[in-house]
């Protein structure tokens, strides 16, 4: 049986004291505990003298860091470079001028003699200087097209192409010619003609300002209608920069129209009716963008008409067999202001068929 205070198991590793042999020199005796003074810390002096046990987290900053600030400061400085280049370009487009008003003058052809007709019109055709002609848009040429000084190839083309797709329209168009339509040509002219053109159709009158068949081409439907739909058309297209922000394109052409009385039959003969056009068009920056002109000068030759006819708004023309009557155009009143010269020329036999 063990000793006093010896563990039941008696001495653990069979060695005389058992483990306590180890720590006995870390063992405090009674007397010693009894002396011992006891202090233990308040919670302040274990704040200050200990170091926490967990790190405190960094107070949150409000507002934007110094690289998003720097960032910001970044952006504002391109966008202002960007609107002062934008407002000192050199080459800024100017606020557009407002075209001109369209200038027209129409001159009827009286002819010498009876007009000349057949019921063939090939045959017409064939025996004119219309006969190496060619047959509608195909007579419409474009020029090669070259850049200029302030605009490109592309441009020049677009202004050509804008020109063209106006004589084609106001020219060639069967429901133009005598159907009395005037939509297809009105969308290809600047937004701020249209009040002269439609003025033109509201109230034609003979001022050189106003004319209908200054704009286009049209034939009383009541008298004459095509014989023939294929138009012999010739002529030039010419494009010339005129300055920094404009383009001029010219039109010189010649349609020769085979007509007969309205309501006759195929067989009847028919009539050979020539138009002379040169067309001046004007082109800004927004025409060439919006597929737009401006016309600024329609000079307009055409016959065989009778100089006393009224030309202003429908061609009434003088067809097979007729003659042009006696008398000269409508008088002119040189006092009345804002009115055109009224002008009449004589067609010469050359321009007709020799039938």
């Amino acid at each position: 049986m063990g000793g006093l205070g010896d563990p039941p198991e008696g001495t653990p590793d069979g060695a005389p004291g058992g483990g306590e042999e180890e720590y006995r020199s870390v063992v405090f005796d009674e007397s010693f505990v009894r002396a011992a003074r006891l202090q233990e810390f308040s919670a302040q002096e274990r704040i200050t003298d200990h170091t926490p046990a967990v790190r405190r987290r960094p107070p949150i900053r409000r507002g934007l860091s110094r690289q998003a600030l720097i960032l910001v400061l970044l952006i504002a400085v391109a966008f202002g470079t960007a609107i002062y280049m934008g407002v000192r370009h050199p080459y800024q487009t100017p606020a557009a001028k407002p075209p001109e008003p369209l200038r027209m003058t129409v001159i009827p052809l009286a002819p010498q003699g009876a007009v000349p007709g057949t019921a063939d019109t090939g045959l017409l055709y064939a025996r004119s200087p219309a006969d190496q002609f060619r047959i509608g848009a195909d007579g419409i040429t474009m020029p090669a097209s070259r850049r200029t000084a302030h605009f490109s190839d592309s441009q020049v083309v677009t202004a050509l192409t804008t020109a063209k797709d106006y004589l084609v329209e106001s020219a060639l168009d069967p429901d133009v010619l005598t159907g009395g339509a005037t939509r297809p040509v009105r969308i290809l002219l600047d937004p701020q003609q249209l009040d002269q053109f439609d003025q033109s159709f509201d109230r034609p009158t003979a001022d050189g300002r106003h004319a209908p068949t200054g704009w286009l081409v049209r034939f009383d439907p009541t008298h004459a209608q095509l014989a023939d739909p294929r138009i012999r058309v010739q002529g030039t297209l010419q494009a010339a920069e005129t300055d920094s922000d404009t383009l001029e394109v010219t039109a010189d052409h010649t349609f020769v129209y085979a007509l007969r009385p309205t309501g006759s039959e195929d067989g009847a003969k028919a009539s050979l009716f020539t138009v002379r056009r040169e067309l001046h068009f004007r082109f800004d920056r927004d025409d060439l963008r919006m597929h737009q002109a401006e016309l600024v000068v329609s000079y307009v030759q055409a016959g065989p008409l009778a100089c006393a006819e009224d030309a202003t708004s429908r061609l009434r023309p003088l067809l097979a067999g007729q003659t042009a009557k006696a008398g000269g155009p409508a008088g002119t009143d040189p006092y009345a202001t804002g009115s055109a010269t009224a002008l009449c020329g004589s067609l010469s036999a050359s321009a007709q068929p020799r039938v």
